[in-house]
C-alpha cells in the first residue's frame, strides 16, 4: 500500500494543454475514482501516474518518493486496462504468472502467488483453460489476477468494465469492491460511469477539461456539489436546473422565483448573490413529489411516464416550457396530460450563482 500525491500536474501535447494543474492526495489504502465525461483527461492522468505518459510539469510522489522520471516497472504499480491484454496461446495460469516469469521468479514463488490470486478471484477451476474458453468477466479476472501477483503498492484500473454487458458489469463491480476490502490496497480507478464511481469509491475526483471540479466522499459530492457541473454530472436521473431571478437575501437564504416557480427561500450555503441577478436553482428528481392542488411550488403538465419497477419517473412541462423530471414511488401513477402541482423541501435545493 502507498500514498500517492499529485502536485500541479500538467500535460501538454504540443501547444495543447490537456491536464491543467491537478492537485490530488490519495491516502494509503484508499479507493479513488477519477470520473468525468469523455475527453476530460481522466485516462491521461492515470497513464501519467503509471508512467505511460510523460509529465510536462508538476510532481508525482508514490510512497513519499518523486517518481516523475521512473520507468513504469520501478513505480510499484500494476495496471488493469479496458482491453484484457491476455495472451490467447497461454493458459490462465501462464497468463497470471507472466510478469513473474519475465522477472525470472522461481517456480515455487509463481505457484504460490498464482494460487493466492486465483483464490481471491475465485477462479481456481479456470487455471488450466485458455482465454478462448472464458467469458468476458472471466478474462477480466485473469487481467486482475496478473496485477495481484505483482504485489503492487498501487492498483490502477482504466475503465476495466466498459467491454462487459450490464449484468457482468454489476458482478465485476462487486468483485472489485470486495478485492479492495480483502487486499486493503491503494486503488485508482477511471470510469465515465457515475454508478461505478458512487458505489466503489472512498473518494471521487470529478474532472472536466483537465481540471478537478471537486473531490471528496461520494455522498458529500452528491449532497453538496460545489458547482453546476458536479451537480449535473452525479445522480440519476440528473439534477433539474431552473433559471431563476434573485428577489431577496438574508444571512442564510436567497429568495428566488421565475415564471413557473413561486417565490421560495433556499439556503445559499455561503455563495454570493445580488438582488436582481439571474441564477440557477437545482433540485434532484428524488426530492420532487406531487402536492395537493395549490400546495406546490411548481405547476405543470405530465408529458411522459416511465415505470422502472423501483420507481416511476415522470417528465413534467412547466408553464414557461422548462421540463423537470420527478422520480416518484414505484406505485405512483401519473397519466400523460395530467396537470400536477409539485412540491419540494427548500433545504434540499441548491442555488448556484452561475447560469447554464
Amino acid at each position: 500500500m502507498a500514498r500517492v500525491k499529485l502536485r500541479d500536474i500538467r500535460k501538454s501535447f504540443g501547444q495543447v494543454e490537456v491536464i491543467k494543474g491537478v492537485d490530488i492526495d490519495i491516502e494509503d489504502g484508499e479507493f479513488v475514482v477519477f470520473v468525468g465525461p469523455s475527453g476530460c483527461g481522466k485516462s491521461t492522468l492515470l497513464r501519467m501516474i503509471a508512467g505511460l505518459e510523460d509529465i510536462t510539469s508538476g510532481t508525482l510522489e508514490i510512497d513519499g518518493v518523486r517518481v516523475n522520471d521512473f520507468e513504469p516497472s520501478k513505480r510499484g504499480i500494476a495496471m488493469v486496462f479496458q482491453t484484457y491484454a491476455i495472451f490467447p496461446h497461454m493458459t490462465v495460469r501462464e497468463n497470471v504468472a507472466f510478469g513473474l516469469t519475465v522477472n525470472k521468479a522461481s517456480k515455487a514463488e509463481k505457484a504460490q502467488k498464482v494460487a493466492a490470486a486465483a483464490k481471491i478471484l475465485q477462479m481456481e477451476h479456470l487455471l488450466d483453460r485458455r482465454p478462448s474458453e472464458l467469458s468476458g468477466g472471466q478474462r477480466q479476472r485473469v487481467a486482475i489476477g496478473r496485477a495481484i501477483v505483482r504485489d503492487p503498492k498501487v492498483f490502477l484500473f482504466d475503465e476495466p468494465l466498459s467491454n462487459l454487458d450490464a449484468a457482468l458489469r454489476m458482478d465485476m463491480r462487486m468483485e472489485i469492491g470486495k478485492l479492495h476490502q480483502d487486499l486493503g490496497a491503494s486503488m485508482i480507478y477511471v470510469t465515465h460511469d457515475q454508478v461505478e464511481a458512487m458505489t466503489l469509491a472512498d473518494k471521487i475526483v470529478v474532472l472536466k477539461d483537465g481540471q478537478v471540479m471537486q473531490a471528496g466522499a461520494p455522498m458529500d459530492l452528491y449532497h453538496e456539489p460545489e458547482n453546476l457541473f458536479v451537480a449535473g454530472f452525479l445522480g440519476a436521473p440528473s439534477m433539474n436546473f431552473l433559471d431563476v431571478t434573485v428577489e431577496a437575501l438574508d444571512d442564510t437564504t436567497v429568495t428566488v422565483r421565475n415564471a413557473s416557480l413561486e417565490p421560495i427561500a433556499v439556503p445559499h450555503k455561503g455563495r454570493s448573490f445580488v438582488v436582481g441577478q439571474t441564477a440557477t436553482l437545482g433540485i434532484r428528481p428524488q426530492y420532487l413529489h406531487p402536492a395537493p392542488p395549490g400546495g406546490g411550488k411548481l405547476h405543470g403538465k405530465v408529458v411522459l411516464t416511465e415505470r422502472l419497477g423501483s420507481e416511476t419517473v415522470i417528465d413534467v412541462a412547466l408553464a414557461d416550457g422548462t421540463k423537470v423530471i420527478a422520480a416518484l414511488a414505484e406505485d405512483s401513477i401519473q397519466t400523460p396530460g395530467t396537470v400536477v402541482d409539485i412540491a419540494f423541501d427548500p433545504a434540499q435545493a441548491h442555488i448556484f450563482p452561475e447560469t447554464r
